[in-house]
């Protein structure tokens, strides 16, 4: 067996976070509201726990994952959230140890699999080390919907790294989703790591270019905040649009967030 890469360490300290957090709550809180319309804490770890359950299907039962593709394609616009609604339904106990349960099971398969491996996804087939940094992306905005609800804050880690990695390397498909030309040169992107690193990527002397904050990066590649909402500064007509579009997610563009109000003293966070 090859040695563990690091996002499998990073998604189960991802997913051990956000359990932290839920594990500890009342009945009454696992039912309220978060910024996703129509969505409970319960349907957010509900949908964690499907997506994993499916992660796991995808590495180790590829007819089995093929059903659950099945089922999808019958209810495209209401699959998701249906899903969702079955697992916040269970009792907050019944959920949490499946959930548990699920992430356990694919972190086991995660070290299993061969790394040279492209196993099949909703998109295009992927790498063992794609589908955790996948999962984490999700486990970490799926989490924010839950801080967002609870009205409490995490500090952010290191961990982002793997979301910013996502949402750099989709910078194309995010024009393409939104029926845009591609830019032909790439971009260049420095954002300061909640550890105060800088992360940089692409050519020094690119013409586009993005400064700031990893953590708002990866808020609003995860569409969990608004453009407004957000301090980072973009050089250059195309990578000013990117800001507007990027994600971090595959699929066609979502609503994303309005933008919050301004305070007393007009600073947003």
């Amino acid at each position: 067996m090859s040695e563990p890469l690091p996002v499998f360490e990073d998604l189960r300290a991802e997913g051990e976070e956000l359990d932290a957090l839920v594990g500890e709550l009342t009945p009454e809180q696992w039912g309220l509201a978060t910024p996703a319309e129509g969505w409970t804490v319960g349907h957010q770890i509900a949908h964690l726990a499907w997506t994993d359950r499916v992660a796991l299907l995808a590495l180790t039962d590829p007819e089995g994952f093929g059903a659950e593709v099945e089922k999808a394609l019958v209810a495209p616009d209401t699959f998701v959230d249906d899903t969702a609604a079955r697992g916040a339904a269970l009792p907050p106990a019944e959920l949490l140890a499946d959930w548990r349960t699920g992430r356990a099971a694919l972190h086991k398969a995660l070290l299993a699999a061969e790394p040279k491996v492209k196993f099949p996804w909703f998109g295009p087939p992927m790498s063992a080390a794609s589908v955790a940094t996948g999962r984490l992306m999700e486990t970490w905005a799926h989490g924010q919907d839950v801080v967002d609800a609870l009205g409490v804050r995490r500090a952010p880690t290191d961990r982002l790294k793997n979301v910013v990695h996502i949402a750099v390397r989709t910078r194309d498909f995010a024009f393409q989703v939104h029926e845009l030309p591609v830019p032909a040169e790439p971009f260049r992107i420095e954002l300061t790591a909640p550890s105060g690193r800088l992360w940089t990527y692409g050519p020094e002397d690119a013409a586009q270019r993005v400064r700031g904050s990893a953590h708002e990066f990866c808020l609003l590649a995860t569409q969990r905040v608004h453009r407004d909402d957000v301090r980072l500064t973009a050089e250059g007509p195309e990578a000013d649009r990117w800001l507007g579009i990027v994600q971090a997610f595959a699929g066609p563009p979502g609503g994303g967030r309005p933008p919050q109000e301004e305070p007393a003293g007009g600073e947003r966070r």
